[in-house]
């Protein structure tokens, strides 16, 4: 049997030591090749480094090099004898907050580091807020740089204690949040614990990434299942077979189970649900499945497959929120293309309820939606389309906004108003909607 998977995101402010962390991880986990660890080397010497900048792992675009920050999203994979992991590196400053979200949108977990020196600062809030809003379902404070502050217990404990305040205001339980005190320069609590940290009995890094669970909120969610493909083969011994191939990506599928399909609302049963190496008795959320049926129903791509007894809602009319990331911004009125699961559709933009002002957490009425903007949206759709809340179900509650002239991607979309949840100041007073 294969080992298990972990996705994970880093982030944090600028200068934090994101990329010194994933480089330490990667070269204590051995997970890099002589040739990159002597190229790596040899540009530290070049810099005057006594010691190999293992930043130099990660930043592999020559801007980043040049200007010593990250700039986009690197994706490292690595794994250890206990389990693999695909992680995301996402940058510090401000302007790049856009890729954060890109590279925590399927996250399990992310790491957001702090400088001990420095403590929680704006940008360590506004990519907490981030996160909360993209519902990561686990969080780890990685307070880095503990070495310059000489290990003062006191110093870290304080910051942990100001950083829980935080997570518990942005909707995270106090058991998703682990806070772990790091030294990605030196290695202390990344990979091996610290003996410079006596005080300090929580797991390593790399301990809480090995051990953490892997499933999420999808597992225990309704079933979803958005066909991609429909199977029909044709020869004289498969004559009669119909299967509908997909990802679940929610709950899990048996055969015997009562479903509807949408968004037609045809009901019928699970006849049997298979793979290459042959049927299943369950497939849970992430397995590439083909589901049979016991009615011959009319059913195609960007159609889904759920529960019968807690399906998602049709509908073509919703609000949603946005994380705006092109540079043109968006007005009220704007015709797009609007990408859910596997179906793709036309959609007209309507009122813009709320931003969410990043700094300060308050939330006001825009004219328009600039790059890197969080805000509330009316859209309307050319086709009904089943969605759940983003706060429900991550899998069928997010969607992308996508230019019809060059097919480039807008916006990341979370059906429903996932900052009510989250307890920041009353919104500055809006127009009411219909």
């Amino acid at each position: 049997m294969g080992k298990d998977l972990l996705r994970f995101a880093t982030a944090g402010s600028v200068d934090d030591g994101k990329s010194t962390l994933v480089g330490r991880l990667l070269y204590d986990t051995k997970s890099v090749l002589a040739d990159q660890i002597e190229a790596v080397q040899r540009a530290s010497v070049d810099k005057g480094l006594s010691t190999p900048d293992l930043s130099l792992l990660v930043d592999g675009l020559r801007a980043e090099r040049e200007q010593g920050i990250t700039i986009d999203v690197a994706y490292r994979y690595f794994g250890t004898p206990t389990r693999e992991f695909v992680l995301a590196d996402t940058p510090g400053h401000v302007q790049y907050t856009r890729n954060t979200v890109t590279g925590a949108s399927t996250a399990e977990l992310a790491v957001l580091l702090v400088d001990a020196r420095h403590g929680v600062v704006e940008q360590t809030r506004r990519h907490a807020a981030v996160l909360a809003l993209l519902r990561v379902p686990r969080l780890v404070l990685a307070i880095n740089k503990i070495d310059l502050v000489d290990y003062d217990q006191a110093v870290l404990e304080a910051i942990g204690k100001e950083f829980a305040g935080l997570a518990r205001s942005l909707g995270f339980a106090d058991d998703a949040v682990v806070t772990i005190p790091v030294s990605a320069l030196v290695g202390d609590n990344v990979v091996e614990r610290s003996a410079r940290t006596p005080w300090y009995e929580g797991p390593t890094l790399l301990g809480h990434l090995e051990s953490v669970p892997v499933t999420g909120p999808e597992a225990d969610a309704p079933f979803r299942l958005p066909v991609q493909y429909v199977i029909r083969p044709r020869t004289e011994e498969l004559h009669d077979y119909r299967g509908y191939a997909g990802q679940v990506a929610s709950g899990t599928v048996r055969p015997g189970d009562e479903v509807v399909v949408l968004p037609g609302g045809h009901r019928t049963t699970v006849a049997s649900v298979e793979t290459a190496d042959g049927p299943l008795a369950a497939a849970a959320a992430g397995r590439s499945v083909t589901v049979l049926l016991t009615d011959d129903i009319d059913l195609s791509r960007g159609d889904v497959i759920a529960a019968a007894g807690a399906p998602p809602r049709v509908t073509d009319d919703f609000d949603a929120t946005l994380c705006w990331l092109a540079e043109k911004p968006l007005r009220p009125g704007a015709r797009l293309l609007l990408k859910h699961g596997t179906r793709t559709t036309q959609v007209i933009v309507g009122e813009l309820r709320d931003r969410l002002d990043t700094d300060t957490f308050a939330l006001n009425v825009p004219e328009t939606l600039q790059i890197n903007d969080i805000g509330r949206v009316a859209l309307r759709t050319a086709d009904p389309l089943p969605v759940d809340d983003y706060a429900d179900i991550r899998a069928t509650g997010g969607f992308l906004l996508i230019d019809p002239p060059t097919g480039n991607t807008l916006a990341a979309g979370l059906v429903g108003d996932p900052l009510v949840l989250v307890d920041l100041p009353s919104r500055e007073p809006s127009t009411p909607g219909p």
